[in-house]
């Protein structure tokens, strides 16, 4: 894609602080992280995002957020990992080229979960449902 940030920094022609590259993956740093070590993790093939990027691809980044998760906790002394991937505009995605956040935390560093709430009566096991009939007609 031509116009895509991440594509260009995966072709070389945009900079970046990589950390990891492998046949399908890189990985870079983020230029305004959340944390210090604060990473992205990107299929070297084009897809907007997770409804866009193959099995295989998935599989291979996936791997590579588990093996710089470990890689980047020690690295920078963090005490835990935030894993998180926005999935379309209204779910925070701003790049549209898959990618996976790999966020070091730190014990006091301020970052907050997301909000939580509890389910209304009979809401669970509607959307449970709903979800199953979906799986099954994805088969």
């Amino acid at each position: 894609m031509p116009e895509c940030l991440f594509c260009k920094i995966v072709s070389g022609e945009v900079p970046s602080f990589k950390v990891y590259e492998d046949e399908s993956v890189l990985a870079f740093l983020d230029i305004r992280p959340v944390n210090a070590g604060h990473t992205l993790v990107v299929p070297k093939k084009h897809a907007v995002n997770i409804f866009d990027i193959s099995p295989e691809d998935w599989a291979d980044v996936a791997e590579a957020v588990r093996v710089l998760s470990i890689s980047i906790e020690e690295a920078v002394g963090a005490d835990g990992v935030n894993i998180a991937m926005n999935n379309r505009e209204h779910a925070g995605q701003v790049i549209y080229h898959a990618h996976v956040h790999v966020i070091p935390r730190f014990k006091g560093d301020g970052l907050k979960l997301m909000p939580q709430r509890d389910y209304e009566e009979r809401e669970a096991e509607a959307t449970a449902k709903k979800i199953r009939a979906a799986i099954s007609s994805a088969d």
